[in-house]
């Protein structure tokens, strides 16, 4: 909506001047006159565009739920709003976030929603945010609203953690292996070249291949890495783009086993985030729009948007998921006794619950499973290099025996 700038004047005569946001400008001045405030004054302001800067620190979610379950208390004991945000900003350790609240209670002061104050920083506040905000705004139930995306962002941050938690592991032990072989490759391995060379033996088959690696390695490393540093730049750039982001997205969820993982978490995050906006009182087709945007893969996005156009026409919910080929059976004939019971909004935390402990179950199996293929792995490639480089040491002394 466009922002409107406005000069008006209180019933005792007092100057008022502010921004706020407003689908007309006779909608600005009936909220005002609501305010008691008589406008003199209202122009548009326009668009403002927001650079974010590269050396700002990005607030994190944590930051933001506490916040959120701090703000949602605070009014429900009865304060008022512009000194709930003003506590919370000076109570702020991280000075980005602070600067955001600080703008915001400025915001609200000057006349503007909550919500209004909120959408002009997208970086902290998402489109769920402000909608959700929006819906309790016009409800008279901001607190409720408050408390529920408390629990909605520290749900959606401890599914993060799990995935993030399991993938650590992996990721650090390959990290490992990776230097360790390189190191051997690069310091160890010629040494030992040097000594065979000196004792005037033919090397046996696996040396020799380790040798000649040794040697690929020596010679093309400042090659190697520039080229895989470029080819990682690359495929981020072709992943930002939408075809890139479509390809990618739809051969990740094929994958044998974090195909699955990834189809369980995307349908936690669409059942719990679908189910808080329709609790909120946000309308269906307004929410799949919100939950589209918060999918993280292109695939499922793509689902959804085409299940929300099949609604516009007419069709329930579950019918367009169902045929989409994305969620589970269980999942549509949930939502489908949701949409027939009227309790759809309790149906769909019923499934995000359920989802979210296969997540965890998942987690943990591939967690187990990681674990031997990991040591089979290191024992294979650092035990086969150690293997290669004594294989000539046993033969010269099987010869002298």
């Amino acid at each position: 909506m466009p922002v409107y700038k406005w000069e008006g004047k209180t019933a005792k005569g007092a100057v008022k001047k502010g921004e706020m946001e407003g689908p007309s400008e006779a909608a600005v001045r009936i909220h005002l006159r609501q305010q008691n405030v008589i406008p003199t004054k209202i122009s548009s302001k326009g668009k403002e565009i927001h650079i974010p800067s590269p050396f700002k620190k990005k607030v994190k979610q944590k930051s933001v739920a506490i916040f959120t379950r701090q703000l949602a208390t605070m009014i429900d004991a009865g304060l008022p709003l512009v000194q709930s945000l003003e506590i919370l900003s000076s109570q702020q350790e991280t000075k980005t976030f602070k600067d955001v609240l600080r703008g915001i209670k400025e915001d609200v002061e000057g006349g503007s929603t909550f919500a209004g104050a909120l959408k002009k920083h997208p970086a902290t506040f998402n489109d769920l945010y402000t909608n959700l905000v929006v819906a309790g705004e016009e409800g008279g139930i901001l607190d409720n609203i408050l408390n529920r995306l408390a629990s909605y962002i520290e749900k959606s941050e401890a599914l993060k953690k799990k995935v993030k938690s399991a993938l650590v592991y992996p990721a650090t032990i390959i990290a490992v292996a990776v230097i360790v072989v390189m190191i051997l490759m690069i310091f160890v391995i010629p040494v030992f070249e040097t000594m065979f060379k000196s004792a005037g033996n033919a090397l046996p088959l696996p040396t020799l291949i380790v040798v000649t690696l040794s040697k690929m390695i020596k010679k093309y490393i400042l090659i190697v890495i520039p080229a895989l540093i470029l080819f990682f730049y690359l495929f981020k750039k072709y992943y930002q783009t939408q075809s890139g982001k479509s390809v990618i997205d739809r051969v990740l969820l094929k994958l044998p086993v974090f195909g699955l993982l990834l189809r369980k978490i995307a349908v936690a995050r669409f059942s719990r985030t679908l189910g808080t906006l329709v609790s909120s009182g946000v309308p269906i087709l307004d929410g799949l729009t919100i939950v589209s945007r918060t999918a993280g893969n292109k695939t499922i996005e793509t689902a959804i948007l085409n299940a929300r156009a099949s609604i516009r026409e007419g069709e329930t919910i579950a019918e367009p998921l169902g045929r989409s080929n994305i969620f589970p059976p269980m999942v549509i004939q949930m939502i489908s006794v949701g949409e027939s019971t009227g309790a759809l909004d309790s149906m769909l935390s019923k499934i995000a619950e359920f989802y979210e402990e296969e997540v965890d179950v998942a987690v943990s199996n591939l967690t187990s499973l990681l674990e031997p293929l990991l040591m089979c792995f290191l024992g294979v490639v650092i035990g086969g290099v150690v293997i290669a480089m004594y294989l000539p040491i046993f033969n010269m002394a099987s010869a002298v025996g």
